[in-house]
């Protein structure tokens, strides 16, 4: 991953810098909070793929900064209500903003992050990557509607599991990917591409974020382990977990699962039979053949720096550990 590295380090400082100038543009009732969330650190990866993508179909000078920063308040707003919806208490191994500054300013806050994502695109004034804005939000939250409609629901099929992992993570990622290829006037099919390649990336981004669950100690993970199964949320290690028990077993544990009625030995005892199963490491597997269709995707980007170290995320995601 040196690739990636040495190509984000100036960057980051970059971004990180305009992002908390556009804060001190905010109300200062909400400053301290969004502040709060993009201190807590995270990979900006979202705003990486913008400038990536606009450079590696030619885009030149700092003006896809802008766009880049919105992609991350995008993001974080979508963080901040989506721990509130979790009931979760922790986020990168810290206490989520809801915890110390309340579900109500909390919400007003990602309201304002959106906003504020919003009117950094529109400055453009370009029509086309304000929609790509406009899908990106509205299929994340699709996304996560859907997966609230099946918490806690033990039937949830492979199908319906991807379609959950692409909306609340990968159609972002794909309009990042869509919106940089815009800004550098590519092609309609190489925006396509892009597009394409943002969105596999992010299902396999999803894929291993979902092992990671199962098989990260908290230290590295930043999250307790398990967590998504205490939420009620059906991924899949726990989809190919319940698939490899016998009829009577199945039945008795997803009824548990399905009234939130399993003690914590017991589902302790889940992450741990995942995890002599190698189900996290299938996860990954699944997550491979994402990857493999991003990078094919990636074939049809002139070859650049910024072509080869999109090259070089694709097997940093697979191997990641936090």
């Amino acid at each position: 991953m040196n690739s990636f590295v040495q190509y984000a380090g100036p960057e980051l400082a970059t971004i990180n810098e305009l992002l908390l100038a556009e804060v001190e543009r905010l109300d200062p009732v909400v400053q301290p909070l969004v502040r709060y969330v993009l201190e807590a650190g995270g990979k900006r990866l979202r705003p990486f793929l913008v400038l990536l993508t606009a450079r590696a179909f030619g885009h030149t000078g700092e003006g896809a900064y802008p766009l880049a920063c919105a992609m991350e308040f995008l993001h974080s707003a979508t963080l901040l209500h989506d721990d509130i919806v979790d009931g979760a208490d922790l986020r990168r191994d810290q206490a989520t903003a809801h915890t110390l500054f309340g579900h109500t300013r909390t919400i007003l806050a990602g309201d304002i992050l959106l906003a504020l994502a919003n009117r950094l695109v529109a400055d453009y004034d370009i029509p086309r990557l304000n929609g790509a804005m406009a899908e990106g939000i509205y299929r994340t939250a699709a996304g996560e509607i859907l997966e609230i409609s099946h918490l806690r629901n033990p039937g949830l099929g492979l199908g319906e599991y991807l379609d959950i992992v692409t909306g609340k993570t990968a159609c972002l990622m794909a309009a990042a990917c869509r919106c940089g290829a815009l800004l550098a006037g590519a092609g309609d099919a190489l925006v396509e591409r892009a597009a394409g390649f943002g969105l596999n990336l992010g299902i396999a981004f999803q894929l291993v974020d979902d092992a990671l669950d199962y098989s990260s100690c908290r230290a590295v993970a930043g999250k307790p382990v398990g967590a998504d199964l205490r939420e009620g949320k059906l991924t899949l290690p726990l989809i190919l977990y319940f698939e490899s028990l016998d009829a009577a077993r199945r039945a008795r544990l997803g009824e548990g699962f399905r009234n939130a009625s399993l003690g914590g030995e017991e589902m302790d005892a889940i992450v741990a039979e995942v995890n002599e199963l190698g189900l996290d490491r299938k996860t990954r597997d699944v997550a491979r053949e994402y990857l493999d269709r991003a990078a094919e995707d990636l074939a049809a980007f002139p070859e650049s720096r910024e072509t080869a170290v999109l090259r070089d995320t694709l097997e940093f995601l697979h191997r990641r550990e936090k």
